[in-house]
């Protein structure tokens, strides 16, 4: 990283931290205006927006990016409409900012409030995927933040079109546009200088592959949320019911295989297995996906290719899951246990008690019964949008949503008191 990147990087930031102060102390009806004045340029811009990305998608298939980066990175005309209606959508949900979380009177008489206060200034760094780029600047600014984009270079002209059209709705709503910023004409150097931005930059979310969250995790000097690959598993026992287990496994896995929430792994108890995975395996294969089995799987698939020990701890983001026949639930979540990381986990089953023991034993941002994990979305769960999937445990975990970009502060209001 050279001294002149970090010094321009520096005084990007800085921008944003004086415009996140302004920001912050607009009232709940002022950033609804702002946000559906954002939604109104998003569309407005939408043939521009849709071209730009099309000079991506083009340099993109030219250098060779997987079919799953390539879906992430699309966006049309349809794409960028569904993303001016989730900004209206965040404009419409209740303000994160001044809550009153607690609020006491010591023995002196002084009255204590404990309320929710933005962050400051919220970054992002995150790979072909454009769609972050508004749902995190949506989020940012209802909250009361400034917002810091690394979009990577796969999304560089689709992410500059989405920005400028962004900006110039705060420049007309009399709201400092340097409360949007994005580093991604600095390349790698300018995500280096933002992951060292202590003191500018209040927390960072990393959002892509495993590889993306990882070096964030390791380099930053800025407080991170950390949000992780999701290598999914999909449970199904002795009881599961085939209508339930079939339409599951096919929904999470051949929706949009290239998200974090769809299933990776699909875990059969043996004494459903001759009844489960020939029928299931045909609707998944009837969807286009691959199926990597054990030997047990292939027994009862002749389609299905060997699975090898990097299957189970893969994130494919493709049409290709991995299923495997397991003794009995301990070893299924045994099997968890090894190759999880804690995004979202499923079992299907008409025993309450197995549901429950799934649900209470199994370490995951979500987890679920009788549900495709494809629910694991901010929208889905009420949110608007999200931030990204914390798989941590500190502050947040599970979808972000505005309640997770706030802070808190104490307000104290005396009467002259002093302490004795």
């Amino acid at each position: 990283m050279t001294t002149a990147v970090a010094s321009d990087v520096a005084e990007r930031l800085g921008a944003a931290k004086r415009a996140s102060r302004s920001i912050g102390l607009l009232d709940d009806a002022a950033k609804t205006l702002l946000l559906d004045g954002i939604a109104d340029a998003l569309s407005a811009d939408t043939a521009r927006i849709v071209t730009a990305n099309r000079d991506d998608l083009e340099r993109g298939e030219a250098d060779g990016i997987s079919a799953g980066l390539r879906d992430r990175l699309m966006l049309d005309e349809a794409r960028v409409a569904s993303l001016a209606r989730a900004v209206r959508d965040v404009a419409r949900l209740p303000d994160p900012v001044g809550r009153v979380l607690d609020e006491r009177e010591l023995p002196g008489g002084v009255r204590l409030q404990k309320v929710s206060v933005p962050f400051g200034v919220v970054a992002s760094i995150y790979e072909a995927r454009p769609n972050v780029t508004v749902d995190i600047t949506a989020l940012a600014l209802r909250s009361g933040n400034a917002v810091v984009l690394r979009g990577g270079s796969a999304a560089q002209s689709t992410n500059a079109a989405l920005i400028e059209a962004m900006r110039g709705a705060l420049q007309r709503a009399g709201v400092d546009p340097d409360g949007i910023q994005t580093v991604d004409d600095f390349g790698r150097d300018g995500a280096r200088a933002l992951m060292r931005a202590r003191g500018l930059v209040d927390v960072l979310v990393p959002r892509g592959s495993a590889q993306l969250i990882e070096t964030v995790v390791t380099e930053s000097t800025v407080p991170v949320i950390e949000t992780g690959a999701g290598v999914v598993h999909i449970v199904l026992d002795e009881s599961a019911p085939l209508e339930w287990a079939r339409e599951i496994v096919v929904n999470a896995k051949a929706q949009r295989p290239s998200v974090c929430n769809a299933v990776e792994t699909v875990l059969v108890v043996r004494s459903a297995a001759d009844r489960l995975v020939p029928p299931v395996s045909a609707a998944l294969i009837g969807a286009g996906v691959t199926i990597h089995g054990d030997d047990d799987v292939r027994r009862l698939v002749p389609a299905a290719v060997p699975a090898t020990d990097d299957d189970w701890a893969t994130e494919h983001m493709s049409l290709d899951l991995a299923m495997r026949v397991v003794d009995d639930l301990d070893e299924a979540l045994e099997h968890i246990r090894r190759y999880s990381t804690m995004h979202t986990e499923a079992i299907v089953t008409a025993d309450d008690a197995n549901a429950e023991r799934f649900l209470a034993e199994v370490d995951a941002a979500v987890v679920m019964a009788n549900a495709s994990t494809r629910f694991t979305d901010g929208g889905e769960f009420g949110f608007g949008a999200e931030v990204g999937i914390s798989t941590q445990k500190l502050h947040a975990r599970g979808p972000m949503g505005l309640p997770e970009l706030t802070s808190t502060k104490w307000l104290a209001r005396g009467a002259g008191q002093t302490r004795a």
